[in-house]
């Protein structure tokens, strides 16, 4: 690891509401005290996940305070892509949260498909303002044209998520994908967002392992939008 790359706010966690994940908002937010974060992203999973929230859940979320153990608390969703250019809420909804991540997951009405078509169906949705990451896109699953989606992200000015959880526990066989991302994240400058894809609370704000690749890659560390609260809220639009 080293000390040039921080990341003051997580922008992907999950909580009970996902179906799969073990906390509560509140135990995940005084997790995130604990550990220094001055910022979590509460991103359950859209409705077309088995045993995920209603879309209804995601209209409710101005009910979460703003502050939680003296951390920022973002509300936003991991949207399920379901088709080019599609995830599986609304537009309206979209445009409400503060943050969308977008990405590919089992049984959510998108088959892994190959490269071409993978490809085509995330740099649509990059054209969408209201998707502000594409996560785990490293994933071995779907494969993507890795350079194109770089220039994609550099172009529209949307995230490529590197997720630890990928390194460590999900999605096996994603961390050599990663690290290449990572290298062409360095090459065209684009936006990076680290996630820890944290189902517990125990497991918030562990970015170990994708330190090592963003510092192998030679990522600057000006890329990174979570790096602080303040280059958070920055590039999502949001006040204080």
């Amino acid at each position: 690891m080293t000390n040039t790359y921080k990341a003051e706010v997580d922008l992907h966690v999950h909580s009970l509401a996902s179906g799969h994940a073990y906390s509560t908002i509140n135990e995940i937010a005084a997790e995130a005290a604990s550990r220094g974060l001055r910022g979590i992203a509460m991103t359950d999973h859209g409705p077309a996940m088995p045993a995920a929230p209603h879309s209804y859940h995601f209209e409710c979320l101005y009910m979460i305070p703003d502050y939680l153990s003296g951390v920022r608390i973002l509300k936003g969703a991991e949207t399920n892509i379901i088709a080019p250019g599609r995830v599986d809420l609304s537009d309206r909804l979209l445009a409400k949260m503060d943050l969308v991540l977008a990405g590919f997951h089992h049984d959510c009405g998108y088959g892994p498909s190959d490269r071409r078509a993978n490809t085509s169906a995330v740099m649509e949705l990059m054209e969408n303002p209201s998707i502000h990451i594409i996560c785990h896109p490293g994933n071995p699953e779907y494969p993507l044209d890795y350079e194109a989606v770089a220039r994609q992200a550099a172009a529209t000015g949307t995230a490529l998520e590197l997720n630890n959880s990928s390194f460590v526990t999900s999605r096996i066989g994603s961390a050599d994908n990663c690290r290449l991302i990572a290298r062409l994240c360095a090459r065209f400058g684009g936006p990076v967002s680290l996630g820890s894809d944290a189902h517990i609370a125990q497991s918030v704000g562990h970015f170990g392992h994708v330190f090592e690749a963003l510092s192998a890659a030679g990522v600057d560390p000006d890329q990174i939008i979570n790096r602080s609260l303040e280059a958070t809220l920055d590039f999502l639009g949001l006040t204080d």
